[in-house]
């Protein structure tokens, strides 16, 4: 090795000769225990085989709902600061601001052709706030939140598209996602580093999977489980196939591959107790389907989740570690040894890191929450340590060091993760100046005035996930920017 290069290494620098082809596969709403390297009882061979040739994040954190989260991974940003403080609905006019370079530009800068497969949900009201606007030169997928696997269909509208182009074609969403991300590698502009978005809907609901492969799991009794099994298993089948054709187009070598779930799982248990209750009261009342789209819809997202966030408190949509610590591992071989990382990361470093490894140098007029963390994940130094906030519709929580401080109106509740991890006992009482510095940590954040809509206009209009049309395809009603 030579000297400059040894020099780099030790450093936790880069130091190879061109820039690595980037592979980020998301999924969405994947929970703790959804994989085999967990311990689960669904089969993902696929992510296994990354786990275990590769570096396993055993702490790395997202925001507990998918457009924050997304919203991060973009800008290495808090997602207060956008003003996303939870999924961008069908019918918001906001986005993701328009002000702020993006990671697929940068990487476009840098040379990298940028591409990418599945879900944005950061804003899709104007042209201006599309992936085709926003860095990325090829986008097939849907603008908003979960689809329905066979009809492609959110909200009423079809939402599915290439490039900005409604697109009506037969087939299961993972595939159909897989099939695109397969063609867009091997058509890839060889004379460029490859930046993959692969932003996969799956297991999102609807809980709807491939026949053959739900029977595949009929040892799972419970329902919801087991279609949730099947997405999972499906899922893992298009992970393997993007791998095996990287192997195939011998990129594979020169390929950093980071893998994650965009938030904790949906299941009963991520729902308060009271939320719970009455939805339990109002099916006794009423019985499935409950009398209006707003209360099937609430219904539907409170009984029918099947992930499985254990051993861990909740999950989606709520900041406990069920809802924002999920599973996450880079692969790159020949370049990372196979290791467990336990310090903390954060999908806000995602950004930095990629940059990092580019070789890209950011806007300092740009700030970010997160850091590069490439020193700890190559094996070579120390983290870079940073507050983590985690945000969603009512609650707040801060995480530093071992401690995680939760806020929702004048509730506090403390926990010492490294004692704790499972969120059991509340030592606020005992420790009140560092409830009020952590508690100060938040304020640091700016927050932005919220770019969602308020409740009620929801309720008139539910985010549905699929089901029949009743106005136009989604790409169609974008309103064209100057």
């Amino acid at each position: 090795m030579r000297a400059w290069v040894l020099i780099l290494s030790l450093l936790g620098l880069p130091a190879w000769a061109q820039p690595p082809n980037i592979v980020l596969i998301v999924a969405d709403d994947l929970g703790w225990n959804d994989v085999g390297y967990h311990g689960s009882e669904i089969r993902t061979p696929s992510i296994d085989a990354l786990a275990e040739g590769g570096v396993t994040l055993a702490d790395f954190y997202v925001q507990p709902t998918c457009s924050p989260t997304r919203a991060a991974l973009m800008t290495g940003q808090s997602p207060m600061r956008h003003g996303i403080y939870y999924a961008i609905g069908k019918n918001t006019e906001g986005s993701l601001p328009l002000s702020l370079k993006l990671l697929p530009e940068y990487l476009g800068e840098a040379g990298y052709q940028s591409v990418m497969v599945g879900k944005w949900h950061l804003g899709h009201a104007t042209s201006a706030m599309l992936p085709m606007a926003r860095g990325f030169e090829q986008v097939y997928g849907h603008y908003t939140g979960g689809v329905g696997y066979w009809d492609h269909v959110h909200g009423g509208g079809l939402d599915w598209h290439r490039n900005g182009v409604a697109l009506r074609e037969e087939g299961y969403a993972t595939h159909l996602q897989a099939d695109e991300a397969v063609r867009l590698i091997r058509e890839r502009d060889r004379e460029r580093p490859l930046f993959l978005y692969t932003a996969f809907g799956a297991p999102h609901l609807p809980n709807e999977a491939p026949g053959e492969t739900i029977e595949a799991y009929g040892d799972i009794a419970n329902p919801n489980r087991r279609v949730h099994a099947a997405m999972v298993d499906e899922l893992d089948r298009a992970i393997g196939r993007i791998v095996a054709t990287l192997e195939a187009e011998q990129m594979l070598e020169n390929t950093l591959i980071w893998f994650f779930s965009d938030n904790g799982g949906l299941n009963p248990a991520a729902h308060p107790d009271g939320m719970r209750r009455l939805v339990s009261n109002l099916v006794a009342v009423f019985g499935r389907p409950l009398p209006t789209g707003f209360l099937e819809f609430v219904r539907h997202n409170t009984e029918d989740g099947g992930s499985d966030n254990g051993p861990y408190r909740r999950g989606k949509g709520a900041v406990y570690q069920g809802g924002i610590l999920v599973p996450s591992l880079l692969y790159w071989p020949g370049t990372l040894e196979a290791a467990s990382v336990s310090d903390r990361m954060t999908v806000q470093d995602v950004l930095p890191t990629l940059a990092e490894v580019a070789g890209i140098e950011l806007s300092p007029d740009q700030v970010l929450d997160g850091a590069a963390q490439w020193a700890v994940i190559s094996g070579v130094g120390e983290p870079v340590e940073t507050d983590f906030v985690a945000v969603s519709r009512e609650e707040r929580a801060v995480l530093r060091g071992d401690w995680k401080l939760l806020v929702s109106g004048d509730v506090r509740e403390l926990y010492n993760l490294a004692e704790d991890p499972f969120e059991q006992f509340d030592l606020a009482s005992e420790h009140p100046l560092l409830v009020e510095q952590l508690r100060s940590a938040i304020d640091r954040i700016p927050q932005r005035e919220s770019i969602n809509q308020p409740l009620f206009r929801v309720m008139m209009d539910m985010d549905r996930f699929g089901g029949e049309e009743d106005r136009q395809p989604w790409a169609d009603a974008v309103i064209q920017a100057p």
